[in-house]
């Protein structure tokens, strides 16, 4: 990848996060698994085991607790 290639592809990723971001607030979905959304997508690695989004089980967070609106 060139140089210029990498930079549009991080300012692409820039701003995919901010219509993820804008997307999730919009949607009641800025809780936990939206901001573990965000953080992937703002940060430098990949993680093949991302998906699935969101996580119904596990180390995440269930259904019901997805919603901003239940953060404490």
């Amino acid at each position: 990848m060139t140089g210029d290639t990498a930079r549009e592809a991080r300012e692409k990723l820039e701003q995919a996060r901010e219509v993820i971001a804008w997307l999730l607030q919009r949607a009641g979905m800025d809780g936990a698994e939206g901001q573990r959304a965000l953080d992937y997508f703002g940060g430098e690695r990949f993680d093949r085991d991302f998906l699935p989004w969101p996580r119904h089980a596990g180390e995440s967070l269930h259904p019901d607790e997805l919603n901003a609106a239940n953060d404490d």
